[in-house]
């Protein structure tokens, strides 16, 4: 069953709620498999990458919200969103700092800096120091860890 949204919280559950409603999300990789494709789960839960141009948002240009596939946490509004050439979907921001962790990342032979869901600890993607302005950040993120929200201009603010 693969519907790609979490399942609503239990009693249990709901009583850890946060400031904003959302809820921490810890599961099996069992419980991970039944809700996600099977890309996204070796993208988010396994740390993979998928292939460059081959995702449903690297050239995606409308209006909305990124939001975790695995937990609908929002990561990146679309005005943050650039043409780095990558064949990923990029951002010079997330919609909020709390939103995304960092994690230092030695594998392939270098050092980068992973970005991760900070309320599901799903892989998003690595952060790089070659953005535009204002930051001069790159999130370089997969489409398989990223659900696309399409809404009007003024909803995103």
């Amino acid at each position: 069953m693969n519907t790609n949204s979490p399942t609503g919280p239990s009693s249990e559950e709901k009583s850890h709620e946060t400031e904003d409603g959302l809820l921490p999300i810890a599961a099996s990789d069992a419980e991970w498999q039944t809700r996600l494709t099977a890309e996204q789960f070796k993208v988010t839960r396994r740390k993979g990458t998928e292939r460059a141009f081959t995702g449903a948002l690297w050239d995606n240009h409308e209006t909305g919200v990124h939001r975790c596939v695995c937990c609908g946490q929002p990561l990146f509004h679309s005005k943050a969103k650039f043409e780095s050439g990558t064949g990923w979907p990029s951002f010079y921001e997330p919609i909020a700092s709390d939103k995304v962790g960092e994690v230092v990342d030695k594998s392939w032979f270098a050092t980068r800096t992973e970005i991760v869901c900070s309320r599901c600890d799903a892989h998003l993607g690595h952060v790089f120091e070659d953005g535009p302005k204002p930051t001069g950040l790159r999130y370089c993120m997969n489409s398989a860890a990223l659900k696309f929200e399409k809404r009007a201009e003024k909803e995103t603010k």
